[in-house]
């Protein structure tokens, strides 16, 4: 991939299946901070005496350092606490004034989404959670786009519970015993970006998000230089495999994935996949977008578009 964060819903779909991976430039999706602070908000939705997860969540307020985090969490060794019961505890008495008020929506939040289904949770916990976010990273609001990916991920899951435990993937091990079949530590992907794959091959290659704007990307368009440097990454990708070659050009890209409404725009091939080099190649089409083409040209056969009315007269 020409970015790191372009692997991240693969990285998710990898962890979900239990498929080993182990990534080459960028930080894996599931050990960046924010994701951990989301991840750790959901463990305590699912697990309110989650110590571990509570200490973290905690130090995203104000005026709440890893001192007063370990009194609040030393709180709930008791009976199993319930969020306003904690919220009556914690952001009226014990929370100090300047973590009170985001203290007490996060817990609220907690509380009001305890009966919502697993997709909605996590996207309301999301929602109760992006001031947080926004506010302790200069970079909020690209970090909050990432965490949207993980909360519709959250919605194929049939519990919280079980999403969380899909998420959990050791990383392969080397080990020092004979060869033998392989197994899931010996047998792994390798997700790597272009970058980091200068100077290594593979038997098969798959290069994702080869549309125009990721592959050139768009800030290195500035420059007839930096597209020059956008076209030897190109290359390079093209040419680590030793057996075959995969490149995939999303047809959609969503703008507001959360939303109620199909917001989006349709991706463009990367403008270095000419047709002279589409020409060497065998397209594979999805069967939507070939549904899309036929619909087209449909259109185009038809003169005119005929709709019956007579169904609103009756």
């Amino acid at each position: 991939m020409r970015a790191g964060h372009h692997s991240d819903l693969l990285e998710l779909e990898l962890s979900r299946r239990k498929i080993p991976f182990v990534k080459y430039g960028g930080i894996r999706y599931l050990d960046a901070a924010h994701v951990k602070d989301f991840v750790a908000l959901l463990r305590v939705a699912a697990n309110p005496k989650d110590q571990l997860s509570w200490f973290r969540l905690l130090q995203l307020l104000d005026g709440i350092g890893p001192v007063i985090a370990k009194r609040l969490v030393d709180d709930l060794r008791g009976d199993k606490p319930t969020f306003p019961d904690l919220a009556a505890r914690w952001a009226k008495t014990e929370m100090p004034t300047e973590a009170r008020q985001s203290g007490e929506n996060l817990l609220q939040a907690l509380a009001d989404t305890t009966t919502d289904a697993v997709g909605v949770r996590a996207g309301r916990l999301l929602d109760a959670l992006a001031p947080l976010i926004s506010t302790r990273y200069p970079d909020g609001q690209s970090r909050l786009l990432d965490l949207e990916q993980l909360a519709r991920a959250a919605a194929a899951a049939s519990s919280l519970d079980h999403f969380l435990a899909e998420l959990t993937l050791d990383p392969p091990l080397s080990s020092a015993a004979y060869a033998g079949p392989p197994g899931l530590d010996e047998d792994y992907l390798v997700l790597s970006t272009i970058h980091s794959a200068k100077g290594l091959e593979w038997e098969r290659v798959h290069l994702i998000h080869a549309s125009d704007g990721n592959i050139p990307a768009d800030m290195a368009l500035s420059t007839r230089e930096g597209l020059e440097e956008e076209r030897r990454l190109f290359y390079v990708a093209l040419t680590r495999p030793r057996r075959s070659l995969s490149v995939y050009v999303p047809l959609r890209y969503y703008h507001r994935p959360r939303a109620r409404d199909d917001t989006h725009g349709y991706g463009k091939p990367s403008r270095f996949l000419s047709p002279p080099l589409q020409a060497l190649c065998e397209i594979v089409r999805p069967e939507e977008e070939q549904a899309v083409v036929s619909a087209r040209a449909a259109r185009a056969v038809n003169d005119r578009i005929q709709i019956s009315l007579d169904h609103l007269f009756r």
